[in-house]
């Protein structure tokens, strides 16, 4: 595990323009929180706006970049995990936490990170993707002839929960595909499965493994909300159980995956997967998120106390591995 030099100038990068500006927020607060305890590290905010700012007051990314040797991404969902904000660290030349710009391109978009998994023999729902420019009628009935019900409605590209709904009927499937679609750009569609919901996080270069998992958290959502939050990473709705109920095979095969996910799409430092556990059917990959929630409630940091990691070593490790240029 990699301890961070006292010396190090780090910047924590939170907000920007994305549904999950909130999220982001208290995510940045507790990286800034547990990095106050050994250091001095810089509140980078991004308002809704695109606006840059540093402890409070508007700069220019170059002007604030000359100040960092590292930047800690807290953003979540676009721009934050499309590859946007990677491009502008990159072309100052800042090093960062997370992925690459081209790695979480692929992660953010559901349709390709399936097409991947797909390819490598990974196991994932039955799926159908429509865009912009698609005949909605012609792509309802190809969808509703051939994906069991009840079926999932959401963004391809998309961080968390947001727009996700469950139908089982085609009046429901066109109102679902043509409320996404007025947002985003194109629509994934696949088959609910039930089962447990699962969540497996990943870290690089960790107890002597290259890729290390974490022992899976088995996830229960709050169902009262509009729109059901299946598959999301928006872990401040939901309610992680350590340790599981899955069967030790079920576990082995979660963290499996979770690792040959992070590998094949070229992931860095750390990721977190979503799983579908089901009793007769086995393992289904839903998606990888390639900058988890780091809130005091959510998903990761409660995968670290299962093996009894602190929060702060473990945002010392990963700033580490952006350092080492690992």
């Amino acid at each position: 595990m990699y301890t961070l030099p006292k010396g190090i100038r780090v910047g924590v990068l939170r907000g920007g323009p994305s549904p999950e500006y909130d999220v982001s927020l208290q995510s940045g607060a507790h990286v800034l929180e547990q990095l106050s305890q050994t250091h001095r590290p810089i509140d980078i905010l991004i308002s809704k706006d695109g606006t840059w700012h540093m402890q409070g007051l508007e700069r220019s990314p170059d002007r604030i970049l000359k100040h960092v040797d590292v930047v800690f991404n807290a953003l979540h969902g676009a721009y934050g995990e499309d590859g946007g904000v990677q491009d502008v660290l990159n072309h100052y030349g800042t090093k960062y936490t997370g992925s690459d710009k081209f790695a979480s391109a692929v992660a953010m978009n559901k349709w390709i990170t399936k097409e991947q998994a797909k390819k490598a023999g990974i196991r994932t729902p039955i799926y159908s993707y429509i865009r912009q420019t698609d005949s909605i009628p012609e792509k309802v009935r190809e969808i509703f002839n051939s994906i069991p019900h009840p079926m999932i409605v959401k963004p391809v590209s998309s961080g968390s929960s947001l727009g996700i709904y469950v139908v089982d009927s085609v009046p429901e499937l066109v109102t679902a595909i043509e409320t996404v679609l007025s947002a985003y750009d194109g629509v994934l569609v696949e088959e609910y499965i039930k089962g447990k919901e699962v969540t497996c996080a990943v870290v690089n270069d960790f107890r002597g493994s290259p890729t290390y998992a974490f022992p899976p958290l088995e996830v229960r959502y709050e169902k009262t909300l509009p729109v059901w939050t299946y598959g999301s990473k928006y872990g401040d709705e939901s309610h992680a159980m350590y340790p599981t109920t899955l069967l030790p095979h079920e576990a082995q095969a979660v963290e499996e995956v979770a690792k040959k996910i992070h590998d094949l799409i070229g992931l860095s430092h750390y990721s977190r997967s979503d799983f579908i556990v089901s009793p007769r059917r086995g393992v289904y990959f839903l998606e990888v998120n390639t900058l988890p929630g780091m809130t005091k409630r959510s998903l990761l940091p409660q995968a670290l106390e299962t093996v009894g990691v602190k929060m702060g070593e473990f945002i010392h490790h990963v700033l580490g591995l952006a350092l080492n240029n690992k």
